[in-house]
């Protein structure tokens, strides 16, 4: 079990209705290209993405079965269409509905690309719901939250 002191991983940032977040990754998941917004959402510098696994914004809230789903859907040469918890810089966290699929180059599958959007509060709740109950039921690491 992991214990969160004060308000770690407490602070959400709303993605704005009208912003599309959007980065492209190689074929192993290194980051490639951000979008100013990806950044802003983030609070990461493009310099301190470029480069770095996709998995840095990773939460722990989200299960491994669903990256494990992303992957083997990928690699397949088909979309993956997900809801995603991501972890912000300064350990904040935002939620998105996140498009990723294969970039293909006279054929040749070269790099991923990732579409990100907004979603409601009402999809937030399930999708969290969701992903505590995977987790526990793969014996995954629990959220405890402790107030001082």
């Amino acid at each position: 079990m992991i214990e969160y002191n004060e308000s770690e991983f407490l602070v959400e940032t709303e993605v704005p209705q009208d912003e599309l977040i959007i980065s492209r990754t190689d074929l192993s998941g290194n980051i490639t290209y951000t979008n100013e917004t990806f950044c802003d959402i983030s609070g990461y510098h493009e310099e301190e993405l470029l480069g770095r696994a996709h998995s840095i914004v990773r939460h722990p809230d989200m299960p491994s079965a669903a990256f494990e789903d992303l992957w083997s859907t990928i690699k397949a040469g088909k979309q993956w269409i997900g809801i995603v918890k991501n972890l912000r810089k300064d350990k904040g966290f935002y939620w998105v509905e996140a498009i990723v699929s294969g970039v293909y180059k006279k054929g040749e599958l070269v790099e991923y690309k990732s579409l990100r959007t907004p979603i409601s509060y009402e999809t937030k709740l399930k999708y969290q719901r969701l992903y505590d109950k995977m987790r526990a039921e793969n014996n995954e690491r629990i959220r405890k939250v402790i107030y001082e």
